[in-house]
């Protein structure tokens, strides 16, 4: 059966991506890049997933999740850039003023990896991308020459998963996760 890759609406199958195993336990919840700073350090615990609950309720873009039949396999946060902390980041720069878009979480459920869904994930992301009128859509993924990345860091992809699906590179950053350099790359929409 093809993966089917559909905006991330339901709560429950975002929690099944990025929540914890423990209700309580301390985790991302993918809002690290998708909320101030400060609100990002109060959130703690459980507080993180009703944040979430919130911003899935009002409407406002989280990203697309990939399924497997009825099973949620794979999590690609993708939001207006001016939407995140991308907008206002010191190490990942600002190359121009279009209203783009950012994707910048993939992440693929154990179990399900090395089957291409990362792939599926972010057509998915530009797909959503463009059909809500981003003029552009911009990723930030490690430049690893085909080096293994540690997998608690490989959530923001690699340089080549970008281009294999038509980004380009744009910019430099400082940003550098697990020893790897962080790159801009840029995909314009028609």
């Amino acid at each position: 059966m093809p993966i089917d890759v559909r905006p991330a609406t339901v709560f429950t199958d975002i929690a099944t991506m990025v929540g914890p195993k423990k209700p309580d336990a301390n985790v991302c919840w993918c809002l690290s890049y998708r909320i101030p700073n400060q609100l990002n350090r109060q959130l703690v615990r459980c507080e993180r997933g009703a944040h979430v609950k919130k911003l899935c309720d009002s409407g406002i873009p989280l990203g697309v999740l990939a399924y497997d039949g009825d099973d949620v396999v794979g999590w690609a946060a993708v939001s207006p850039r001016a939407d995140t902390t991308f907008a206002t980041s010191r190490k990942i720069p600002r190359i121009d003023d279009l209203d783009v878009w950012s994707v910048w979480c993939i992440r693929v459920r154990p179990g399900h990896r090395k089957q291409g869904i990362s792939h599926s994930l972010l057509a998915g992301a530009v797909t959503y991308a463009h059909e809500n009128g981003a003029p552009a859509i911009d990723g930030y993924p490690v430049d690893n020459n085909g080096e293994r990345v540690d997998l608690t860091m490989a959530y923001v992809g690699t340089r080549k998963l970008f281009e294999d699906h038509g980004f380009t590179w744009s910019s430099d950053t400082t940003s550098v996760l697990d020893g790897f350099p962080r790159v801009l790359m840029r995909l314009p929409l028609p």
